[in-house]
This record gives structure tokens, C-alpha cells and sequence, in this order.
């Protein structure tokens, strides 16, 4: 499994960097991992504009979600549109959110239909896509938010979304061969419960669940990412470092 970074911006875009966005590829298949802004400019620096076989959104909050409008545009107006509609696994409230991204008046909402672009299914259970195994589970964020397990050719990679320390994260983790967590301030006492975690939590969080590696991302460009790595090493023994856009990861079986 290949694991390649399109966007690791946390909360915003920054300078020359792009939000959440990540490409998981095995067996021939191309899976989209959040979409969020500039991520769509970063996937044809990288692949095809329709290589695309699936994509997956672990919440809908502009930094995760908000390219998807110009997907659509992309995949409804191009001279040579993709045939058929692109499966996207999403919270529930994925379409009206889309359509309301994209029309900007009540009239043209109203007769917007995406199904002949986007297939919209929903989160929360194990699905098969394409080769991948995709396991979810509701993690502790304002909205609903989830997290994944994503197995393939017996290798499992975990990925938090955006969440605060819960159960679900601990039962996602648990024995996985890389731990792709976000990790979007230093850790403090007064942080806000249920939003993020902090480098010392993707640490703690790694080491609980014996992870092979641990890959940090999704740092704000107003946070220093060497302290959010310096503390998630000092919670976890074993491998791990900072993501970067462009990023190319392997996901496999430990040694």
C-alpha cells in the first residue's frame, strides 16, 4: 500500500501548502483520502484528473472536504467526463453540504442534482473499496467527524481524522503497521476536549496501540511542527516523523 501526501496544512491552506488530503493506492486502485483546499490542484500535479477510483471524507469541515465543488465541476463539465459517478464515503450530510457549497442562491440549489457525479454512501461500518478494507468509527470532533482503518494485503494503516483522545481512536490504532494521526498544537491544559490532538496525544495514542510507525500530520502553519514532533517522540519509542506535501509513504508489514 502506498500512501502519498497531496495536502498536510492543518486547519487552513498554507503558504505554497495545501489542506488535508492524501492518495492510498494498491492493486491498481486510487483512493482519495479527504479533499480539502488546494487539494485538487496538488492530485493532477500528481495523477490524471479522472484517475481517481473512490474517495473518502472523515468529516465535512472546509479544510477536509471543500474541493470537492471543484471536482464536481471538473467531472460534469470537461469535455471527456469520466464515465459514471465517483463513489465518495462521507457523513450524512455530505450531498446537501456539497450543493450548498457550490450553488449560491436557493434557486439554483434547488434543482442541483450531483447524483450523476458523486454516488454518496455513508460511513460508520466495514465497506470493501476496491482492495481496501475500510473500517470507521465516530471520533470525538464538533461535527460528525469519524476515523479509519485501512487494511490491504495484510497491512493496516490508521488514520485519526480530526479528533480529540476517545476509544474509538485506541480500537482504530490497535496494531496497525503505520498510524497516520494529526496532531494540531503542543499539548496544554487548556486546550478545548474534543476538537484535536496534541503531539504528546498522537505519541501516547501510537504507543498504546503498538503501532509499527507513526506518521504526524495535519500541523496549522501558526504551530511549530518540530515541537509537535519533539513531544509526540518523547510519548512513542518508535518510528516516526512529520508527513510532507508530496510525500510518498510505503505501508508494510513490519520486520
Amino acid at each position: 500500500m502506498l500512501l502519498t501526501v497531496l495536502g498536510c496544512s492543518g486547519s487552513i491552506p498554507g503558504p505554497g501548502a495545501a489542506a488535508s488530503g492524501y492518495l492510498l493506492e494498491a492493486d491498481g486502485f486510487t483512493l482519495a483520502l479527504e479533499f480539502g483546499n488546494g487539494v485538487l490542484s496538488r492530485f493532477q500535479e500528481e495523477r490524471p484528473l479522472f484517475s481517481m477510483d473512490a474517495l473518502v471524507l472523515s468529516h465535512l469541515h472546509p479544510d477536509h472536504c471543500v474541493d470537492v465543488s471543484s471536482l464536481y465541476v471538473a467531472r460534469k463539465y470537461h469535455p471527456l467526463p469520466p464515465s459514471g459517478p465517483l463513489p465518495v464515503f462521507a457523513p450524512a450530510e455530505a450531498h446537501s453540504r456539497f450543493v450548498a457549497a457550490y450553488a449560491p442562491n436557493e434557486a439554483e440549489r434547488s434543482s442541483l442534482d450531483f447524483s450523476d457525479v458523486f454516488s454518496f454512501h455513508g460511513l460508520g461500518s466495514r465497506v470493501e473499496i476496491g482492495p481496501f478494507t475500510v473500517d470507521s468509527a465516530v471520533v470525538a470532533h464538533p461535527c460528525e467527524a469519524y476515523g479509519f482503518r485501512i487494511s490491504c494485503g495484510g497491512v493496516t494503516l490508521a488514520y485519526t481524522g480530526d479528533s480529540g483522545p476517545c476509544a474509538a481512536l485506541d480500537s482504530l490504532a490497535s496494531g496497525v503497521d503505520v498510524l497516520l494521526s494529526e496532531a494540531s498544537w503542543t499539548h496544554a491544559p487548556d486546550r478545548q476536549p474534543d476538537l484535536h490532538l496534541s503531539g504528546r496525544e498522537a505519541g501516547e495514542l501510537a504507543a498504546r496501540a503498538g503501532a509499527g510507525r507513526l506518521l504526524v500530520t495535519h500541523v496549522p502553519p501558526w504551530t511549530s511542527r518540530e515541537d509537535v514532533l519533539e513531544e509526540a517522540r518523547s510519548a512513542f519509542g518508535g518510528p516516526s516523523e512529520l508527513v510532507v506535501q508530496g510525500g510518498r509513504y510505503e505501508v508494510g508489514e513490519r520486520t
